[in-house]
């Protein structure tokens, strides 16, 4: 475990929450998680189950009936043949990142990853005796991949790309030429890549890309979704991903031997969330976070020394601070201590991320309008 680091995220909130027992007033913008209910159809499933007694084991991959709807699902969406037989349910899809890392990456290989990145990628990475390569993602490009970079950076030991979109910390979202260049990368090389699409379903412009409409790529690739982010689900730990077939063993193998299978409840609610109402539902907030992110753009583009990218996807601002003179963590630290308002460093995602702040706007319109002028007042005292 040396030289692993923990999520930020959750050390920065359990200092703003000790702060806010002394007293103090704390907007929280440094959490990635919907500030929604989870829709009503689900909740209302979850209850029934258990009243059913929907509480022991279940298959270690997971039930077959939420495998076939998820399949299901992905197939429509994306018009490609998903088999339930190459679905993988985990508790979270931080599990199955792990699980998958864990299943397919041997120490000394080489594994490259997007960077600002979700922490997780580079703990999955250490932990499993390999070297976390990460690429670095520029606001010029709006944080999307440079492929001669990626290119660059593979090597014989190379075993894994990963990829991230939308993505966290930035919104930033990958085309769909950005895809198959990492796909013609990955078959040129004898590549796997770890395509994390947690965010899939929440953007404000065109449908995101997904890996899993590039031909021919199902062989190498593993679909890493969950129910989370889409559904407010945070909580309830659920996650699934789809791997190559001659992979599947392996995965489940690691599966049912570090947490032997996840929740049976949860994963019969989930059921819930392919019906039209939960659809409706979801739409209705991704409208919500539009509002916020437009809101929350534009009044950090009036403060001097800060502009921000206008993020097509997730609910995360990724502003630049460069213009402020100070080290991200000192300004993240400060803005929480004498401003009120929590947020994350750059640098929370990696050495690439400083002069960066993460903003979550998963937080009430008047909350993010009050950020704003606490954010202002501050800035006028650095």
């Amino acid at each position: 475990m040396q030289g692993v680091h923990g999520e930020a995220a959750f050390e920065t909130l359990a200092r703003a929450n000790e702060l806010e027992r002394q007293g103090r007033s704390i907007i929280h913008l440094e959490i990635g998680e919907p500030d929604f209910d989870t829709p009503a159809p689900i909740v209302n499933s979850a209850i029934d189950w258990l009243k059913k007694g929907a509480t022991h084991y279940p298959p270690s991959p997971g039930i077959p009936e939420l495998r076939q709807a998820i399949a299901k699902n992905l197939s429509s969406v994306h018009n490609v043949e998903i088999d339930p037989a190459c679905v993988v349910v985990s508790p979270g899809a931080k599990m199955m990142i792990f699980s998958v890392i864990h299943s397919l990456v041997d120490p000394g290989d080489e594994v490259i990853y997007p960077e600002p990145a979700y922490p997780a990628y580079e703990a999955a990475i250490r932990m499993a005796g390999a070297t976390p390569v990460p690429v670095k993602l520029e606001e010029s490009r709006e944080f999307r991949f440079d492929l001669k970079e990626v290119a660059r950076l593979i090597t014989a030991r190379t075993k894994m790309i990963i990829t991230n979109s939308p993505q966290n910390p930035t919104g930033g979202v990958l085309t769909s030429e950005d895809l198959k260049g990492l796909a013609d990368l990955a078959r040129k090389h004898d590549l796997f890549i770890l395509s994390d699409e947690i965010y899939a379903e929440i953007f404000y412009g065109q449908k995101p890309a997904s890996m899993l409409g590039v031909p021919n790529i199902l062989d190498r690739l593993i679909f890493l979704h969950g129910f989370s982010k889409t559904y407010a689900m945070t909580g309830w730990r659920l996650g699934y991903s789809v791997v190559p077939r001659d992979v599947f063993p392996t995965v489940a193998l690691f599966i049912n031997n570090s947490v032997s299978s996840t929740a049976t409840f949860t994963q019969r609610a989930a059921l819930e969330a392919f019906s039209k109402d939960t659809e409706t539902e979801v739409e209705r907030m991704v409208q919500e976070f539009r509002k916020r992110r437009d809101v929350f753009v534009d009044g950090l583009n009036s403060i001097k020394g800060i502009r921000c990218l206008r993020p097509q996807g997730a609910f995360y601002l990724f502003p630049n601070v460069t213009g402020l003179g100070k080290p991200s963590k000192e300004i993240a630290d400060r803005l929480l201590t004498e401003g009120g308002v929590s947020a994350l460093p750059g640098t929370a995602f990696g050495q690439h991320g400083e002069g960066y702040l993460r903003f979550s706007f998963a937080n009430s319109l008047s909350n993010i309008e009050q950020a704003l002028e606490r954010i202002r007042k501050f800035v006028a005292t650095i």
